[in-house]
């Protein structure tokens, strides 16, 4: 499979980007999908072994990211032009109970941000927020609620655990921040990220299957340099682009961070399923760069189960 390259830096400069606290929301067109299709790739590099479907979950209770309905159409578009997936977008969390969730080979959870109270899309939607998110449920007793709730959150960890694949796109690692399990399963929980900027995420292991899109390169992006928590610092799991700390703008609070390797994308196995988490991108004009799009396809085919790859942490490696 032959990848065309595009400078990031070429995308960057034009946009000014230097200059920009954040850069301009663009519209979600035809103009700009069509934008998409021409700079994704036309194959995958797995051919699926079945038919596979997934979920996009693009429920938001806290914090709106303007991509969010942009970053829909670039997991529709990579399925549709590949025939790696068919996908099916929803904002209902009845998608998450055991019987329906089943019905899908990987759940892609797009920038669902969750309300900083309990950082729970499922507590907001039935208790925290229910008049905004979850009107219909108004007449469900809060304890139904509550055992509905958990009930959903737990569906969603066994789902992954008995093999299911689970795609996290970058404000999705907020969810259930606030849960040790959820965050070992994914491989760490959300903190907090400085302004935005220029980020440059370098490959960790350029060889490996899901990085051929880089071509070995480094990336340049604009966008929410984000710094984790919780189960990241036992990085258990397979790292693929690591931003280096020293590289960005002075922040009081980069410096007190522990002295770790800060990675924005990587891929883990949980028991018998599969994760990967990409951050970029927050802003809409990095799904325009073939290098990105074609990452994202891997990742999907990843947790489909198509893309077998290296997913051991960097610990495990060591050893071999």
């Amino acid at each position: 499979m032959k990848w065309v390259y595009v400078s990031a830096f070429v995308l960057l400069g034009s946009l000014q980007s230097s200059l920009l606290a954040k850069l301009p929301e663009i519209p979600m067109s035809e103009e700009w999908q069509e934008k998409v299709k021409a700079a994704a790739p036309e194959n995958g590099q797995a051919k699926p072994e079945k038919e596979r479907k997934v979920l996009i979950f693009s429920m938001n209770t806290g914090f709106k990211h303007w991509c969010i309905p942009h970053t829909t159409a670039v997991v529709e578009i990579l399925g549709e032009k590949t025939g790696a997936y068919s996908s099916v977008e929803s904002k209902d969390i009845k998608e998450f109970l055991p019987e329906n969730i089943s019905k899908y080979d990987a759940i892609v959870l797009n920038n669902n941000c969750p309300d900083g109270k309990d950082r729970d899309m499922f507590r907001d939607v039935l208790i925290n927020k229910m008049k905004e998110f979850g009107p219909e449920y108004a007449k469900m007793p809060l304890k139904e609620r509550e055992e509905l709730a958990t009930k959903l959150y737990q569906s969603l960890v066994s789902y992954v655990a008995d093999g299911g694949g689970l795609v996290l796109l970058h404000g999705a690692i907020t969810n259930f921040a606030y849960s040790d399990e959820f965050s070992a399963m994914v491989g760490g929980s959300f903190d907090f990220h400085p302004p935005q900027q220029e980020i440059t995420l370098y490959p960790v292991s350029p060889g490996h299957p899901m990085l051929e899109p880089f071509g070995g390169k480094p990336y340049v992006y604009y966008d929410e340099p984000y710094i984790m928590k919780r189960a990241y610092s036992k990085l258990d799991f397979h790292p693929l682009l690591e931003m280096k700390l020293d590289e960005l703008k002075p922040d009081k609070r980069l410096e007190e961070l522990e002295e770790l390797p800060r990675y924005m994308a990587w891929v883990k196995k949980f028991k018998k399923g599969r994760v990967f988490f990409c951050s970029p991108s927050h802003n809409a004009q990095a799904f325009e760069t073939p290098e990105l799009l074609g990452f994202i396809l891997n990742g999907m085919q990843f947790a489909t189960g198509d893309l077998a790859c290296e997913t051991a942490p960097p610990a495990e490696l060591e050893k071999k």
